[in-house]
């Protein structure tokens, strides 16, 4: 038995390292393949990379979310990290059975931790496993976060952990029999009953068995690389090791997930200047070799655990996306085509091959007809991502919230739009009305500039206007962004009006930029259309600055903190926040719900006319995930006498869509389900007399749903959807407030946005 056992586990051993290194050198090069990154854009701050890397694993912060599965999955990775010492000891084990590591084998700390740590990790992964099996698509469909997953190998993965954890508790059970362990010890305090039973056996018995166990540990241990050495794209299994770089590479070095602003758009590593872009630029992500190497290394570290898939508003209303299936996808694609692109292959901005015929001669044959499929195309054109994937995302961000190793969805989604907007011309045709108006008018309906005004005449309080009446900003707290909806659109208007009238009564002096305000550019840069986004923003921080008494020509600047910014809706406020830094516009960005619960705070606006009902509050995808800001609207509903709010299912960081974000407010859904009725439908299980958002964009989507389900006498006449701000206003007013509404108050000083 004993030289059995020696020569399986050496054979496998030689093997499976041989294999292992050959599969490292080979990732090395595959990596290399991603385009290149702006200098210093993965590697900033190393310190504190290294800060959330420990935090995210040790803490495991990403996966905690999950409860039970997070902790169950603690445990099987420490185990993974912290239990090699005992491949050691068994090694040592097939040449003397009674064998223990030097020092450590008879450390009691040492093997208090392998008896804890070994049972710990054999019980997360029977945990897992049974979750697995809860949960298997042919029970839920597609409802089930493992629909699409690879399942051969996650059940291979999933036993090799428990073979080699009974194993290494089995092995307890010898050692302890092979050194007359005749009563309990605290170092085998969970393996104790394997040692009783082992101790009756026969010492030749013993020794046969430990041969035998240390050969099942070591040979399932090789088994496995051997097995995820040969499977360069068998991510599922080298996420184990691949989570770690990517995670340390992750676009915010604090930990922050990629969420709020987009990336500018690259080529080659470099920055496109739009206004003078070199000829070669590549715009977008055309073939698989475009992707950065960041996106390429998630592609692989793609744990097809399905947290995005399960969170994802187009999956959930049966629509073709799931972000898992798009990695996976994404992840076959790029391990396929490697050899060709390795042996030199790929294509020109012309389409023209780079290498010759000669050094593709020894590619295979399925690698390049990987080759020839397109990136983005239907399934008769063999397209690796299908359109209709592409352009069913809200750009929601809970994919990038929920993945637990940092993979960056929405980036890699927006870059594929880039090429297919700007280049190919290929988008959803009724986008493209929405494009042209922003062109010609600065807003997404092509209405006249005059009209974004017409709201002010509509409250009976001066609404000064920059330019107009007052001569620049230094005259006001904040310059209100009012957004194309809430100047335009009749729902939305109704919120701009009564945040109006709120800052009036609290007495904020503010002013807006009527008809100087354009579009900030939002759904255009997230349809694709960065030359547009660049047009408007450039537009846009040349007249706040400007306004706000800067002035480049005579080298006057303006210090951020005095360039204050209020908006009702969340994707400007996540524009100018987040993104009008990379066209040079640095301002101070709050939330109109942040300033509303600050001056509520403060005494300047008291609600105390009851507004009664029950109320349920919509998390908007680009207040709350964006940008984090969830307590400031429920702090408000929670001043608000008379209402008495509860949650939906999904809210805050689980937050369900309302359809609207990624340009899908002016795309029309003919796939699955509405995501807006699904909303609702959530809503009304509540049974609520109010639902209430913070964003237009919602608001808009709701209502409409909210009006067809009262159509079909599926929701309640009285029901309303109304801003949070309108709740506010409706318990402010009161008979015996004065008119002059305290305008002595002083300015407020919100916490502004990152």
């Amino acid at each position: 038995m004993q030289l059995a056992a020696i020569i399986v586990s050496l054979v496998l051993t030689a093997v499976g390292v041989a294999l292992l290194g050959r599969a490292v050198a080979q990732f090395v090069r595959f990596f290399k393949l991603g385009a290149p990154v702006p200098a210093g854009a993965r590697t900033d701050n190393p310190y504190q990379r290294s800060v959330t890397l420990a935090r995210e694993f040790l803490a495991h912060t990403r996966m905690n979310k999950w409860g039970v599965i997070g902790v169950a999955h603690w445990f099987v990775a420490i185990g993974f990290l912290t239990l090699p010492p005992t491949i050691i000891n068994a090694y040592g084990q097939l040449f003397q059975a009674d064998w223990t590591l030097p020092i450590l084998g008879g450390f009691l700390p040492y093997e208090l931790y392998i008896e804890f740590i070994g049972t710990m990790t054999t019980l997360g992964i029977l945990t897992l496993m049974a979750i697995r099996l809860l949960n298997l698509p042919s029970r839920a469909g597609r409802k089930s976060r493992f629909a699409g997953s690879t399942a051969w190998q996650a059940y291979f993965v999933e036993y090799v952990i428990l073979i080699i954890g009974v194993a290494i508790m089995a092995l307890r059970g010898t050692e302890g029999a092979l050194h007359h362990v005749d009563h309990y010890e605290p170092a085998y305090f969970a393996s104790y009953p394997l040692v009783q039973l082992f101790d009756g056996l026969s010492l030749d018995t013993v020794q046969n068995l430990t041969y035998l166990f240390a050969m099942i540990k070591l040979g399932t241990t090789m088994i496995w690389m051997i097995t995820v050495s040969t499977n360069l794209d068998m991510s599922i299994a080298w996420h184990r090791f691949l989570a770690f770089p990517n995670i340390w590479f992750k676009r915010n070095a604090d930990g922050d997930v990629a969420l709020g602003a987009l990336q500018p758009m690259v080529s080659e590593g470099k920055q496109i200047d739009f206004e003078d872009p070199d000829e070669d630029a590549q715009f977008g992500v055309s073939q698989i070799e475009h992707f950065s190497w960041k996106g390429i290394l998630d592609f692989s570290t793609c744990t097809e655990c399905g947290r995005c898939q399960s969170q994802c508003p187009a999956w959930n209303t049966g629509k073709p996306l799931s972000p898992k299936l798009l990695i996976m996808a994404l992840r076959d694609h790029s391990h396929a085509k490697a050899p060709y692109l390795l042996a030199g292959g790929g294509k020109t901005m012309e389409g023209e091959e780079k290498a010759s015929e000669g050094q593709l001669a020894d590619v295979p044959a399925s690698a390049l007809a990987e080759a020839e499929r397109p990136l983005i195309g239907t399934l008769e054109e063999n397209g690796v991502i299908d359109p209709d994937v592409l352009w069913s995302c809200t750009t929601c961000g809970a994919c990038v919230e929920q993945c637990p190793v940092d993979i960056e969805h929405v980036d890699h989604i927006v870059d594929m739009r880039r090429y297919q907007v700007m280049i190919e011309s290929s988008f959803p045709s009724e986008a493209g009305t929405m494009l042209k108006n922003l062109e010609k008018k600065g807003n997404p309906w092509g209405l006249a500039k005059k009209q974004r005004l017409a709201w002010t005449k509509e409250v009976d309080f001066e609404v000064p206007v920059v330019g107009k009446d007052i001569e620049d900003l230094t005259e006001v707290d904040y310059l209100y962004w009012v957004g194309c909806a809430g100047a335009l659109e009749d729902r939305a208007k109704k919120t701009t009006k009564a945040f109006a009238e709120l800052l009036h009564i609290a007495g904020v002096k503010f002013a807006i930029m009527g008809g100087d305000e354009a579009c900030t550019g939002d759904s255009a840069r997230r349809l694709g259309n960065e030359f547009l986004f660049q047009q408007l923003g450039q537009q846009n921080v040349e007249m706040l600055n400007m306004a706000f008494g800067e002035d480049a020509e005579e080298g006057v600047t303006v210090e951020k903190a005095k360039k204050k910014i209020v908006a009702t809706c969340p994707h400007c406020f996540n524009t100018i926040a987040n993104e009008y830094p990379q066209l040079g516009g640095e301002f101070e960005v709050i939330h109109h719900t942040q300033l509303l619960q600050h001056l509520i705070d403060e005494g300047k606006l008291i609600p105390v006319t009851p507004v009664e009902g029950l109320i349920t509050y919509h998390d908007p995808c680009y207040l709350g995930r964006h940008n984090k800001v969830y307590t400031p609207p429920r702090e408000i509903i929670a001043k608000v006498p008379g209402l008495r709010n509860e949650e939906m299912h999904r809210h805050k960081e689980r937050g369900f869509c309302c359809g609207a974000g990624g340009a899908r407010m002016w795309m029309e859904e003919r796939i699955g389900k509405r995501i807006n009725n699904e909303r609702v439908d959530e809503a009304l299980s509540l049974n609520p007399d109010i639902v209430s958002t913070a964003c237009p964009f919602c608001l808009v989507m709701l209502t409409d749903s909210v009006n067809g389900k009262k159509n079909e006498g599926k929701a309640k006449e009285e029901l309303q959807v109304v801003d949070v701000a309108q709740l506010l206003l409706d318990s402010v007013r009161t008979p015996a407030a004065p008119e002059d509404g305290g305008k002595s108050a002083e300015e407020p000083e919100p916490a502004p946005a990152k």
